[in-house]
């Protein structure tokens, strides 16, 4: 079993996944969870697996040409981190936002479970999408 980290130490993750979106470092995204690990957008299908995540946010990088998750506010409850936050992003000369709620659970040093409540038609509109992302990628 790996070691614990603290509340401190999950905190950082955050921020350091945060900053991996600002630089669309997709493989840092993806390397930051479990082999096993599950991204969750609440609406959709999980993700299940490292690879599939990077497949997943890399592929979200079509047309992306900046994003920032501006965390709100963070914290650790019972040893899960929750981040709210407005992400801010320009894909394909559009310029948008969305607020979002992210809960991410740890194994380790590692992300096992990142879920993430928005509203999904906000998202895609301000997008500029008429057609959902998730369909393209499977």
């Amino acid at each position: 079993m790996a070691a614990s980290l603290s509340d401190e130490q999950k905190i950082a993750a955050g921020r350091e996944m945060a900053a991996a979106w600002k630089a669309m470092d997709w493989r840092k995204v993806a390397d930051m969870f479990t082999p096993d690990g599950v991204l969750h957008s609440m609406m959709v299908e999980p993700i299940v697996g490292r690879e599939a995540v990077y497949k997943r946010v890399s592929g979200l990088g079509d047309g992306l040409e900046s994003i920032t998750l501006n965390i709100s506010h963070m914290g650790v409850i019972d040893g899960i981190l929750y981040m709210e936050r407005v992400d801010e992003f320009v894909i394909r000369g559009r310029a948008g936002s969305a607020p979002v709620m992210g809960v991410l659970e740890f194994d380790g040093p590692l992300i096992s479970v990142w879920r993430e409540y928005y509203d999904r038609a906000h998202l895609l509109k301000n997008m500029g999408l008429a057609e959902d992302f998730d369909q393209k990628t499977r």
